[in-house]
Formats: structure tokens, C-alpha cells, sequence
């Protein structure tokens, strides 16, 4: 078997409430041909828990040697927003929209998207994926400074 260089490979993760959408994500992903890992939960289960998902995605892109990049998803966005967050390294945002989702990238390096299942619907997250693939962290003074004060703040709090 021929090994590709996985460059945007992307990190899935849902709890009951974004399962669905994950699984209809998947399906996309597959037919775009754009590699991913899913990171849980694989089977439905309506009493799951989303610090479980979130902390798989970002231990995974927190180690990855490559571009990779994770996805969460659940009801609000925010449980599996704060959990990743917790994680050095890591730079998870809230999108619902394609802009957001660019600037998220391009202005605060995010490498963590978080999709509320409640409100983004298939159409549109497929778009936000794109858009979160193909977007690229700027190099701006500004943003670089505002970036390597974040480093400085996770060096400091997380020991």
C-alpha cells in the first residue's frame, strides 16, 4: 500500500447530540476524498459525554506531526469548546459561519473547529469544513504577536 503525506488530515468527534451530523460529515469527507479519523463516539449512545470526544481530538491534533486539524461537535459547541481548549496548544473556535470559520483560522490560528449541532445543518457545515481546510493562519505581525501571547499565557498556566 502507497503511503500518502497526510497533510489536512482532520480529527472527528460528536456526543449524541452532533452524532448525526458527524455522520453525515463522514459521508462528505469521503466522497471529497479528504482524509479523517473518527475519533468517537462510533456507535450512538444517548447517555455519552462530550469532555470524552473533545479530549480525543485535541490529544490528537495536539500530537500530530502534520497539518491535522479537529472537528467537534455537539449541541451548543460550547462543552466540546471548552474541553478542547483545555489543551496546550490547542486554538478551538465556535463557527456557524464561513467567514467566522476563515477568520478563526486566518487571524487566531484555530485548529479546533466546534459546530453547534442545534443550528448548523449538513449544507452548511459542509461549507464550514471547506472553508476550515483550505484556510491558512496569517503571518501578519499582528496576529503572530497576538498568537505568541497566547503561547506565553499556556506556557505559564499550563505546568
Amino acid at each position: 500500500m502507497a503511503t500518502k503525506k497526510v497533510q489536512n488530515l482532520l480529527y472527528l468527534g460528536a456526543d449524541h447530540r452532533g452524532f448525526q451530523l458527524k455522520e453525515q460529515i463522514k459521508q462528505f469527507l469521503i466522497k471529497q476524498n479528504i482524509s479523517f479519523i473518527d475519533c468517537g463516539d462510533l456507535n450512538y449512545k444517548k447517555d455519552d459525554d462530550y469532555p470524552d470526544y473533545a479530549k480525543q481530538v485535541a490529544k490528537k491534533v495536539q500530537a500530530s506531526k502534520f497539518q491535522s486539524k479537529g472537528l467537534l461537535i455537539c449541541g451548543s459547541a460550547e462543552g466540546v469548546c471548552i474541553t478542547a481548549n483545555k489543551f496546550k496548544g490547542i486554538r478551538a473556535a465556535i463557527v456557524e459561519q464561513k467567514e467566522q470559520t476563515e477568520l478563526a483560522v486566518k487571524h487566531d490560528h484555530a485548529n479546533v473547529i466546534c459546530m453547534p449541532a442545534d443550528r448548523v445543518v449538513i449544507k452548511k457545515a459542509k461549507l464550514l469544513v471547506l472553508e476550515f481546510l483550505a484556510a491558512k493562519p496569517s503571518k501578519a505581525q499582528r496576529h503572530v504577536r497576538r498568537i505568541n501571547k497566547i503561547k506565553r499565557i499556556e506556557k505559564q498556566n499550563f505546568k
